[in-house]
């Protein structure tokens, strides 16, 4: 069985984070996304999950999180076995203004050549690992523009994610049978493509062997997403690798917006594969995107308590 061209690229990446009110101020304020849905954590009611993205919440635009504070969660260990950096792509020419952004509201910067480019490297409030990377082929919209942050400058979605691992070789093998094509090679970092390449398409490989082993927790991304036509596809991966690796993904799960399975890669990444549809727009209208909190059907009978045990926050 070959799963040439069933994965398509990214879908979204997910973090558990700290407060919410934080993380909102710094996901759409400060970095100009849209809240383009507010719903809670299908796995656990009493945490909001928040999910940025462009103005539709396109596939591989989409950054979500956990707010977890206050409900014993420990803070994370970013490390080997982890998504250890998110990295967002903004047209040519802005880096200047994003540094100057960033360093104006208080967050420290630093920069690192990969690849022939500048990554500016910050953490959020939770101590996430970010960065933002110019892409002048990045064709996508822009995420959202504010009064703030204009067209010329807007991030234009997920870039890349690099993954930290102990073994790279393997992972490295592993990728391109699922769907990724080893690009260019620079170092510690390895950058691999999908078929439709570029920004929303691309894992970057770092070798992990100096670092710690991931611990999930506060400020440590949970999974990273990647995106697929159908569900029918989801179903040929999870058969692939049951029988080629003896991994054993879940049985699919509704997330209302996509349909999902999950497994870990050899290197103990947590990976979802996700339908690119139905959508964010499925139960608000474009206008109204993240303007309330949305329920699945199965959670909607006990809206009233699920609302009660959520802290309030202001968009």
């Amino acid at each position: 069985m070959s799963l040439k061209g069933l994965i398509k690229g990214l879908h979204h990446v997910t973090a558990t984070v700290s407060d919410a009110q934080e993380d909102v101020d710094f996901y759409t304020k400060l970095l100009g996304q849209r809240l383009v849905k507010e719903t809670v954590n299908f796995d656990n009611e009493k945490v909001y999950h928040f999910y940025y993205g462009n103005e539709i919440g396109s596939p591989s635009t989409i950054f979500t999180t956990f707010p977890y504070k206050d409900q014993g969660v420990r803070q994370g260990v970013i490390g080997n076995g982890q998504v250890f950096e998110s990295v967002f792509s903004a047209p040519g020419n802005s880096l200047d203004f994003w540094r100057n952004r960033l360093q104006n509201h208080g967050i420290g910067t630093k920069s690192e050549h990969r690849f022939g480019k500048e990554f500016l490297l910050f953490e959020d409030f939770s101590g996430l690992k970010l960065s933002i990377v110019e892409d002048s082929n990045d064709q996508r919209e822009p995420v959202w523009t504010t009064s703030e942050i204009t067209k010329e400058n807007a991030i234009r979605g997920i870039h890349s994610v690099v993954l930290a691992i102990k073994k790279p070789e393997e992972v490295l093998h592993f990728l391109q049978n699922f769907g990724y094509k080893v690009h260019v090679k620079d170092g510690k970092f390895t950058l691999l493509e999908t078929d439709e390449q570029g920004a929303g398409n691309s894992v970057i490989v770092q070798d992990g062997r100096d670092l710690p082993d991931g611990i999930n927790g506060l400020g440590t991304v949970h999974h990273v997403a990647h995106r697929v036509d159908s569900i029918e596809d989801s179903i040929k991966i999870k058969e692939h690798l049951q029988k080629e690796y003896g991994i054993s993904a879940t049985e699919v799960k509704d997330r209302k917006y996509f349909k999902s399975i999950y497994f870990r890669i050899p290197g103990n990444v947590l990976f979802e594969v996700a339908t690119s549809g139905p959508g964010f727009l499925v139960d608000e209208t474009n206008e109204e995107l993240g303007s309330s909190l949305k329920l699945p059907e199965w959670q909607e009978i006990r809206r009233e308590q699920i609302e009660k045990n959520l802290e309030p926050y202001e968009r």
